[in-house]
């Protein structure tokens, strides 16, 4: 005699937490006892070459208000334009800086912030140098699907007008979504729009 299966139902597609930030930032979520400190919380030491600079921001969604779930992920190379990778096959990356870091957003602010350098150019497929830019991954409730971005840097003007892919960009006037603000002196703001008028262009990769 055939016997009714208990099927579960289905997780809603469009959650991506809390276990996002209970599994990637165990610290930041209130769990010690795993890491020291959260993976990616890191990226430079004393011996890191480089000018130190600092990026932050906020990840903001279309009614204008701070996304409080978000969690941030960075890639850049280092100050050579190197890639802590084994696919970078140019050179030796600098092994005093990660080139990666991760960090959960402010739970009232929605606020992230990196201690990072200041990275070199680096070739784009066709051996063009692109500009100097930090790749920005972002995911948080309803974002089942990473979104990618890049911060260029406001006083990368001519290194800017060369890039290859912010020249793929067909309406110009968003391009400044992807400038950050020098608020001091190697003190950088970069605010990710998700929607609205002034929604941060996200690429295809």
């Amino acid at each position: 005699m055939t016997q009714a299966l208990g099927y579960l139902k289905e997780t809603a597609s469009q959650t991506a937490g809390p276990y996002v930030h209970i599994g990637l930032t165990p610290n930041a979520s209130g769990i010690g006892g795993v890491y020291a400190a959260d993976l990616g919380a890191g990226m430079v030491s004393d011996k890191t070459r480089g000018t130190r600079i600092s990026v932050s921001g906020r990840v903001i969604d279309g009614a204008g208000a701070p996304l409080r779930d978000g969690l941030v992920e960075i890639w850049q190379a280092d100050a050579a334009g190197l890639h802590n990778s084994p696919a970078e096959l140019r050179g030796t990356a600098d092994p005093n800086f990660t080139g990666w870091g991760r960090c959960a957003c402010d739970g009232e602010t929605g606020r992230f912030a990196f201690d990072t350098i200041k990275p070199g150019r680096v070739p784009y497929r066709d051996r063009r140098l692109m500009a100097p830019h930090i790749t920005f991954w972002i995911v948080a409730r309803g974002i089942n699907l990473g979104l990618h971005t890049r911060m260029y840097f406001p006083d990368e003007a001519e290194a800017n007008a060369e890039d290859p892919v912010l020249a793929r960009i067909e309406h110009r006037s968003r391009v400044a979504t992807l400038i950050a603000r020098e608020e001091a002196s190697n003190n950088y703001v970069f605010d990710i729009h998700l929607q609205g008028e002034r929604e941060t262009v996200f690429l295809d990769i």
